[in-house]
């Protein structure tokens, strides 16, 4: 059964997902908040009621233990250098059921200087958390397509992005961390800072 995790706390993968874990699907699901209903004719003509598009961005970045940054795969670099990790391409709207973007991490062939890897979520268009519904990320195990860990990211405000959570190398295992932290920007390059803590 997986667990419900809660901001900072941190779980082994190997204890909840057993020792031959060796790839693990971070997914990503949100919906665009519902704006209040216009009532009558002309707010059924001017479409008033429907949801504005959100572009939530996920990405996995790559660090050594110094903290130095060693790779970035986001939606304009799908695939880190070595191809241990893959994003499953840009969903700009949240629409449909489901993760709407997913990361994946070959554990087992990440190279052995890769300590932590952080995921980040980023509103590319703009609006604040007070505009999206129903956020999550969610962690799987992709053998056997079971679910290790869920972390509700509903914490509405006005940050446009978020450190969602860490996966950091502890001997032959990997612990993942629940950061939850808001910060703000169109892309991880504004989130850097905020990401420093958790290195």
């Amino acid at each position: 059964m997986p667990i419900s995790l809660q901001k900072g706390q941190q779980i082994s993968l190997a204890k909840e997902a057993g020792p031959s874990l060796s790839t693990v699907r971070m997914g990503l699901g949100w919906d665009a908040a519902q704006p209040p209903k216009k009532g009558g004719f002309l707010g059924a003509l001017l479409g008033g009621g429907s949801a504005p598009s959100i572009d939530l961005d996920a990405n996995a970045l790559l660090f050594d233990a110094a903290g130095n940054l060693l790779d970035v795969v986001w939606f304009r670099q799908l695939q880190s250098k070595d191809g241990t990790i893959r994003h499953s391409g840009d969903n700009r709207t949240g629409a449909g059921d489901g993760d709407d973007e997913t990361i994946t991490v070959d554990l087992t062939r990440l190279p052995a200087g890769v300590q932590t890897v952080i995921f980040s979520v980023n509103n590319y268009t703009g609006q604040d958390f007070g505009q999206v519904e129903n956020a999550y990320c969610r962690l799987v195990n992709v053998q056997g397509d079971q679910e290790i860990a869920r972390y509700n990211l509903s914490a509405q405000g006005t940050h446009s992005a978020m450190i969602l959570a860490s996966l950091k190398r502890s001997g032959q295992d990997w612990t993942m961390t629940a950061i939850g932290t808001p910060s703000r920007g169109r892309t991880y390059q504004d989130n850097l800072a905020d990401m420093r803590p958790y290195l």
